[in-house]
């Protein structure tokens, strides 16, 4: 594989930045959580937002893809949706004489789906939106329908309203490459809100991308250079997740699968091209390992008993694994008896 260049990774870096600033003046306040969400984009994985109504988590999806001239649909999950509300169906209509059933796309099919409070739906429409977030294509009757491209999922989730709610399964959660959670405003960004929007009137946001665009610049992002070293710290830091391989793992039942390594990899050389680096870093590792790690790790009892959470034992594994494994010097090694 031929490396990302410097003028290559300049270029997409450029165009990136000027994303962040269009979806900055959407959502104020929130400057980590917009880096996070373009790292997410760029990396072509799929974000699980998680916070409280009212916090704009719709306003960022809209304002992202007014942003990169793309379609967008917004399905609001409830229990009663069935997967052809999401696929789509077939439809009999007359065609040149003669019925026959003819398949009308479901909102799905569009470049960027917001899947509002997406634990509120059944087992079996999530598992529709499965196959559609691993495999970019949907099966109806049988047949198969390619997604189109770019194609990303950004789901919501409430963490206070659990009634009539059904959890996400595991599989699934392990499709998202982030969890990002949105939090509430202060006061300063909460005035600036007062005297800049309307309740009910959209901002309105320019196109500083489009679909070729983002394609070529998720390219450039496969093309970063990944250091052996990074790449070793990445597979030590989700092997420590494991019971027994740390001490923080203690606190785990269930650690990261090799998907999580593979996440926080592309998401590391996402954060290189923002930067405008041609090559991953040790800091790009451990400023996406807690949005790729946070809904992968499954704590144990006992730790939720003592109030623990997950971005607790997150912070204590980043503390505990070094950036580099290194052997003791011969020289320096205690000698034997």
């Amino acid at each position: 594989m031929q490396f990302a260049s410097e003028s290559e990774v300049s270029a997409a870096g450029k165009h990136v930045r000027s994303l962040s600033a269009a979806l900055q003046s959407v959502l104020f306040g929130q400057d980590e959580l917009i880096e996070m969400v373009v790292t997410g984009v760029l990396s072509g994985g799929h974000i699980l937002l998680e916070g409280l109504p009212g916090l704009g988590k719709t306003e960022l999806v809209k304002g992202l893809a007014h942003s990169l001239k793309l379609d967008a649909r917004r399905i609001q999950f409830t229990p009663d949706l069935l997967p052809g509300d999401i696929t789509g169906n077939p439809v009999l209509q007359e065609v040149e004489g003669r019925r026959e059933f003819v398949f009308q796309p479901g909102p799905l099919f569009a470049n960027i789906v917001l899947a509002d409070e997406i634990n509120r739906a059944s087992p079996k429409t999530q598992s529709a939106l499965l196959e559609a977030m691993q495999e970019r294509r949907v099966t109806v009757l049988g047949e198969t329908h390619q997604l189109p491209a770019p194609f990303f999922v950004l789901a919501t989730q409430n963490p206070i309203e659990l009634e009539g709610t059904y959890p996400l399964p595991e599989a699934q959660l392990d499709r998202f490459l982030f969890k990002l959670e949105v939090l509430r405003n202060d006061v300063a960004t909460l005035e600036k809100i007062v005297a800049n929007r309307e309740l009910g009137v959209e901002p309105v946001v320019e196109a500083v991308m489009d679909a070729d665009a983002i394609n070529e610049a998720m390219r450039v992002v496969r093309r970063v250079f990944l250091p052996e070293v990074v790449g070793n710290y990445i597979a030590r830091l989700v092997d420590s997740t494991h019971p027994g391989q740390s001490a923080a793992s203690s606190a785990i039942r269930y650690g990261a699968s090799p998907r999580a390594a593979l996440s926080m990899a592309t998401a590391a050389k996402a954060r290189a091209v923002i930067a405008e680096r041609t090559n991953a870093s040790f800091e790009d590792v451990k400023l996406v390992a807690p949005a790729v790690l946070r809904h992968r790790l499954i704590l144990d009892y006992n730790a939720r008993i003592e109030g623990r959470t997950t971005d607790d034992v997150i912070r204590a594994l980043l503390d505990e694994v070094p950036f580099q494994a290194t052997d003791t010097p011969a020289t320096l090694a205690p000698t034997k008896a």
